[in-house]
């Protein structure tokens, strides 16, 4: 690929739906931040394979992207999390009928400065001291999540409330979706929170690993420790795949509206999609799928198997063995 896709999220974003040429067949796509790496990477190639189609790729958050979905504004929505009981009622009251693929594993990634030479790793119940609502505004220095830590100002970084990674990371750190103190610098831009962290040795943040991958040289990985006695792991596609990098190992996806399917250059995308997916998602250092369960989700589209495996629920720890499990069972 001749461009980097999440460098470009800015300027692709603000461009999303300026419109194109009248000639275009315009597939519209909006949704996570975490999923936008993959479908821009995959909307680059497809445009350059097939002229006169147009992909535009915006950058709303999970939830900001399931509204439009779900108002039949977008005909794709990227998630980094199943779609949510309250949206699949919008989508049903508003007529909108879907498909749901998984394209990849992410390992969502706790960063820190480069320069902090003293946090080696964190525990999940460390990491929830540090993030439930109950620590906004009394726990602010590290020496009060653990006192072997430094006496030092704490500056958290996070995904914004529109977010799929913050409904994901506070359920499984905080054990409950959306359960967050308030005074941290969110945002549904990965590259606003990559630069804050960047910027300051105390700070500590999340995100998903691609945005990890695409800056290591601005940030450092947090090994995570599940549960006491566990050892701490790393994010990386080994760990995700061998299942140890939990709970923050999860599964993002597509939704495809099934009217929109009727559109040509919508079914040529998805179709794209299903056969280039695997390989975009290596390449911008997610975990791609085993080849069977691209075909498992071409499978579903041509059957007419519409609707969620997940039931209006986000799952924390699903394995891809297990999804693709569930797959297919539908």
């Amino acid at each position: 690929m001749q461009t980097n896709p999440i460098k470009s999220l800015i300027a692709v974003s603000t461009l999303a739906f300026l419109g194109a040429p009248a000639f275009a067949q315009v597939v519209k796509v909006d949704g996570s931040s975490t999923v936008y790496p993959v479908t821009e990477a995959v909307a680059e190639e497809f445009q350059k394979a097939n002229k006169g189609m147009k992909v535009t790729v915006g950058v709303s958050g999970t939830g900001g992207g399931f509204k439009k979905f779900c108002r039949g504004e977008t005909d794709i929505s990227n998630a980094s999390r199943p779609i949510a009981a309250k949206e699949m009622e919008a989508c049903r009251a508003a007529g909108v009928e879907y498909f749901e693929v998984p394209v990849a594993f992410d390992a969502l990634t706790v960063v820190i400065n480069p320069k902090n030479a003293w946090l080696k790793q964190a525990t999940v119940a460390e990491l929830k001291k540090l993030w439930e609502p109950e620590a906004q505004g009394k726990v602010t220095h590290w020496n009060q999540v653990n006192p072997a830590w430094p006496n030092q100002p704490i500056k958290l970084f996070g995904a914004g409330a529109d977010s799929g990674t913050f409904d994901y990371f506070t359920e499984a750190i905080v054990g409950k979706s959306k359960s967050s103190r308030g005074d941290f610098t969110a945002s549904e831009d990965d590259n606003v929170l990559v630069q804050g962290v960047a910027g300051d040795v105390n700070a500590i943040g999340y995100f998903g690993y691609a945005y990890y991958a695409e800056n290591t040289a601005k940030l450092k990985a947090l090994p995570i420790v599940e549960k006491e006695g566990k050892p701490a792991v790393a994010p990386s596609e080994k760990t995700v795949l061998d299942g140890s990098y939990q709970p923050l190992s999860r599964p993002i996806f597509i939704y495809v509206n099934a009217k929109s399917l009727s559109k040509p250059e919508v079914k040529k995308f998805v179709d794209f999609y299903m056969t280039e997916g695997g390989k975009m998602a290596s390449e911008v250092k997610y975990v791609p799928l085993p080849a069977e369960a691209y075909k498992m989700a071409q499978d579903h589209i041509n059957k007419g198997k519409k609707g969620t495996v997940f039931g209006g629920k986000n799952e924390v720890g699903i394995t891809i063995k297990e999804l693709l499990a569930r797959e297919a069972k539908m």
